[in-house]
């Protein structure tokens, strides 16, 4: 029997141990989609307790203690200090964090019994990697261990060493790009960088909003986006001026270098301007839009954007394929982003050709990434990403790594496995957190273990030669080389 976790986790094979130890572990990382805060970068805090810095808003996890039946009091808050001066016993020594009723307790103590209860689960993985990275504890998270870890890991937040700035230096994080929408003023990012922050937080220009013209609070966005643009915005041309200028703006300000668009249930229809124009009337009218309406404002937003992205050398990055809010009870009650989203099963392998292809016929297809939600659709991602390669970059349209629902053992295998099949796996720019959490960067570790066995047993099989030096090299480009390459066009 294997020992739980330890340092050859996931590495079947003598060659994947060599790559992950000899390559893999010691690089640096470049996470170029996240959500994490520029301003808490910024304020350099310290998380009072774990669950502050587990939980609070770790949707991941909020599913997992829903299904093990935990009240949502004990899942999304409310939120608490632990052993407060007002908490009952707060001022006895060595406070009985049980006996004192702390929230923040007890929502890490539901989290314990549900974590014991995950097996199979990335979520697991995850745990007890984190654990063992910033904290330097082997021992299982449980029930029974709860107290001993929930006083080890707060002992340690509290130390100035254990800031989030410091968190992100102790993984080795070189870079990583939040998510933004472009009404943003950025000021925590320009601050970030005019301070010399040794850890690059770039901003990433995310404008959904602005072409979802079918969402009903879509008139009051576009008063707010008109407001940090500096004029109103009344027709399509003032729209699209008020995004070239918020994108130069996060550009100059921020040092943006990716975009980001989620797609939900449809992607593209073509429409000219005047097309779109007349869209735009009806729906600022009061008058109720179709869903071919939505498309073809959707699609010509898409396509101006895409456009201007590419002229400015910024990469664009299109998630694919969430069904999301799906309880209106928990939406009305929580809002959005809280854990009741899910995979969706649409057909768009012609919209999504037709997406990228309006950019194409004249040369002006952006840097992409690809990434869906659904693995039924890996092979169809994977072979469009090759209909539109073209130099001088490597890898110009890329099959994005493993994402949300996927980002477990299997769906990373097979997405390296289908990358590998369809494409090539040495220009891939590797992995992204996409998290809420500083705490959540050996995401990175598990994706390269992951990746170097998957390597090592194709060499241990007989299937490539073990020319270590190039298979190391490769590793090392995809974890980290690749991703700074392709965004910033410089070597390391």
């Amino acid at each position: 029997m294997k020992e739980f976790m330890n340092e050859d986790f996931l590495l079947t094979t003598e060659t994947a141990r060599r790559l992950y130890h000899d390559y893999a572990e010691t690089m640096p990382i470049f996470d170029f989609h996240n959500h994490l805060s520029a301003q808490e970068i910024y304020e350099d805090i310290n998380f009072s307790n774990i669950t502050q810095a587990w939980l609070y808003g770790d949707h991941y996890k909020w599913r997992a203690m829903r299904t093990y039946g935990f009240p949502e009091e004990l899942v999304t808050g409310p939120k608490g200090d632990s052993c407060t001066p007002e908490t009952p016993g707060a001022n006895q020594p060595g406070c009985n964090h049980a006996d004192a009723g702390s929230m923040d307790y007890r929502r890490f103590s539901a989290w314990a019994e549900t974590i014991e209860n995950s097996i199979g689960n990335p979520l697991y993985h995850w745990t007890h990697l984190e654990l063992q990275r910033y904290f330097g504890i082997t021992e299982p998270l449980s029930s029974k261990t709860c107290d001993k870890l929930w006083e080890a890991c707060n002992e340690k937040l509290s130390r100035p060493e254990f800031s989030v700035r410091n968190l992100l230096k102790m993984q080795n994080v070189k870079a990583l790009c939040t998510t933004n929408d472009p009404c943003e003023d950025l000021e925590y990012h320009r601050k970030l960088r005019e301070e010399g922050f040794s850890v690059r937080v770039l901003p990433t220009f995310r404008p959904d909003k602005a072409y979802l013209i079918g969402k009903e609070d879509y008139p009051a966005y576009l008063a707010a986006l008109g407001k940090a643009w500096g004029y109103p915005i009344n027709s399509l041309s003032d729209l699209k001026e008020a995004l070239v200028s918020r994108l130069d703006y996060f550009i100059r300000e921020g040092g943006c270098l990716l975009s980001d668009h989620s797609l939900e249930g449809a992607l593209f229809a073509p429409s000219t301007d005047e097309e779109a124009q007349e869209i735009f009337e009806r729906r600022m009218a009061g008058a109720a839009l179709t869903a071919n309406d939505r498309r073809r404002f959707q699609g010509n937003i898409l396509t101006f954007l895409g456009k201007q992205y590419a002229a400015r050398n910024i990469a664009m990055q299109l998630h694919i394929g969430a069904l999301r809010s799906n309880s209106s009870r928990m939406l009305q009650k929580l809002g959005p982003d809280t854990g009741f989203d899910s995979v969706d099963d649409f057909c768009y392998a012609g919209e999504l050709s037709a997406l990228l292809d309006s950019m194409d016929r004249t040369d002006e297809l952006p840097k992409t990434i690809l990434y869906c939600l659904n693995q039924r659709d890996y092979e169809m991602l994977a072979s469009m990403c090759g209909n539109f390669q073209s130099a001088p970059h490597r890898g110009k349209i890329q099959f994005g790594t493993a994402w949300w629902f996927c980002d477990n053992k299997r769906g990373m295998e097979a997405q390296l496995d289908v990358l590998a099949n369809l494409s090539l796996l040495p220009v891939s720019i590797g992995m992204l957190t996409d998290s809420r959490s500083f705490l959540s960067f050996p995401r990175h570790e598990y994706y390269r273990r992951i990746l170097c066995n998957k390597i090592g047993c194709w060499v241990e099989d007989g299937e490539y030669p073990c020319h270590m030096e190039f298979l190391g090299k490769m590793v090392q480009n995809i974890c980290y080389h690749n991703a700074l390459k392709y965004l910033t066009g410089a070597d390391a």
